[in-house]
């Protein structure tokens, strides 16, 4: 079982997703008079990702919290030596567990909302949960570049395909963004296993690169990760890719795919190039700092809801970065929760904007008001994520952001300072959005008929919310799990 697992968690959307194609080949595509097709695919691609869920449960069954280095390894070779290898930590345990779960809420979102070309739709989310899945698994440095990249296709089409007026420019720029960065990884990918003879991660690990070749990989890998987390000054294509994408892809992208950046620093920057992280952590900082001032201000000033929060998580990624930079265990365990807590989050804040867009097709701020006085339950849930995504002591994002600058204060005095203030601006922009869109009369008279949350929109909203709340009261369900990933992470690093 222990071989198994991880090759099931990770391939069982896939299967799915070329069982659905098979049948829609073989039966023929069930296509209306209005052009939406048949929306039992969309149940038939919901029920393997509940699968996949259910997978990682046992999965996260399996894991041995109290051990050290990877668990459920499977490995065999696959070509010149690289080997597919998979296993898991803590640290990717938990965002796989992250992964499973936004999946089918993303999935029972797009019910109702999308109806044309319905089989590709429910196809590319499945084929991006076995890619995204398949990063946090991989063990070879071959193996996880092939997933990391290959996540790009099916978010490419999502945005794309179904996305807003504007949906070719944006994806084209997630694209050439994303794709321009990793190139350098690439070329660093090659020079190291040439240079160690193995692409196995857990051995380039241990493998000691010269100060020289560090500087230069560290480098190259920073190129991808810092456009996947996304940090300032490389972070413009998330807005318009965030604006553009249906409401399930940004939920995706926000709650997944900003992750394998945060994900990424720690697998391979810090253990692998120790030499080379230290002396960056300056620069870091300064740009982490500027990222969470910078982007915190911008959010304040947007007029649309979905740019507002794709704003909000570029600032909330700086934290992520600050914590890992800071080369301790606070810093890191709480950069760790930081992305677990945000993918709840800002997943649960997308959902929100997408409720309301869904009945009054804007998501103009000022075409709001009011929404107290006709969904009582809508501003409930929307109070609860607002205050969460502000950091308020109770909810997972305060856990976050405070261990973070606690991490970075023991670090660098100024760059806490600087973390502070975005705290207080994120006060400012989240409060703001709430109040004109929730609080005061309404004014607009199609608001007057607006229906509140429904059974589907529940379902999608109230998992986010007890995990909220519940890593928010108990977060060492986190720490424990985290802990060995975290200082195994550190481990290399001089002075960690």
């Amino acid at each position: 079982m222990d071989f198994a697992i991880l090759s099931a968690v990770t391939f069982t959307p896939l299967v799915g997703a070329i069982l659905i194609l098979l049948i829609k080949m073989l039966t023929g595509a069930q296509v209306r008079a209005d052009g939406s097709e048949d929306e039992r695919v969309m149940y038939a691609g919901l029920l393997f990702s509940i699968a996949t869920f259910l997978i990682s449960i046992v999965m996260f069954l399996s894991f041995d919290q109290s051990a050290s280095g990877y668990q459920l390894v499977e490995e065999m070779n696959w070509f010149q030596g690289i080997q597919y290898k998979m296993g898991v930590d803590g640290m990717s345990v938990l965002l796989i567990l992250l992964t499973t779960l936004l999946t089918p809420i993303a999935l029972i979102a797009s019910i109702g909302s999308i109806k044309h070309r319905l089989t590709e739709y429910v196809v590319s989310f499945l084929v991006l949960e076995t890619f995204m899945i398949g990063v946090f698994c991989a063990l070879d440095l071959v193996v996880f570049y092939v997933f990391f990249e290959a996540g790009l296709i099916p978010m490419f089409i999502i945005i794309g395909v179904w996305g807003g007026v504007d949906r070719i420019y944006a994806s084209f720029k997630f694209f050439l963004y994303t794709l321009l960065g990793s190139l350098f990884m690439l070329a660093a990918v090659v020079y190291m296993y040439l240079t160690a003879g193995t692409s196995d991660i857990a051995l380039l690990e241990t493998f000691s690169f010269d100060k020289g070749a560090q500087t230069w990989l560290w480098l190259a890998f920073f190129a991808s990760f810092a456009v996947k987390l996304p940090m300032w000054p490389v972070h413009t294509w998330l807005p318009d890719a965030h604006v553009q994408a249906p409401t399930a892809g940004s939920v995706i992208l926000a709650g997944i795919l900003l992750k394998m950046g945060g994900y990424g620093f720690l697998r391979f920057s810090l253990p692998m190039f120790p030499d080379a992280s230290v002396l960056f952590q300056p620069f870091v900082f300064t740009i982490s700092v500027i990222a969470i001032v910078y982007a915190s201000l911008v959010a304040w000033r947007q007029t649309d809801m979905k740019k507002l929060i794709a704003y909000s998580s570029v600032a909330h990624m700086g934290f992520v970065t600050l914590g890992i930079f800071s080369f301790t265990e606070i810093g890191v365990q709480g950069a760790v929760f930081q992305m677990l807590s945000h993918g709840l989050i800002s997943g649960a804040l997308f959902l929100i904007v997408g409720v309301v867009y869904d009945r009054m097709h804007t998501r103009d701020i000022s075409a709001y008001g009011g929404l107290v006085h006709r969904m009582p339950v809508y501003a409930t849930l929307f109070m609860l994520f607002t205050m969460a995504n502000v950091g308020l002591p109770g909810t997972s994002g305060f856990v976050g952001e405070i261990l973070t600058m606690v991490g970075a204060f023991q670090a660098n005095t100024w760059a806490a300072a600087g973390a502070a203030l975005g705290v207080i601006f994120s006060a400012v922009y989240m409060l703001t959005l709430y109040r004109r869109t929730v609080f005061g009369e309404i004014t607009n008279p199609e608001l007057e008929n607006i229906q509140d949350v429904n059974i589907k929109e529940l379902i999608c909203l109230i998992p986010l919310a007890i995990g909220t709340i519940l890593l928010g009261i108990l977060p060492n369900l986190i720490f424990d799990i985290t802990r060995e990933s975290s200082l195994n992470a550190l481990a290399q690093v001089a002075g960690g």
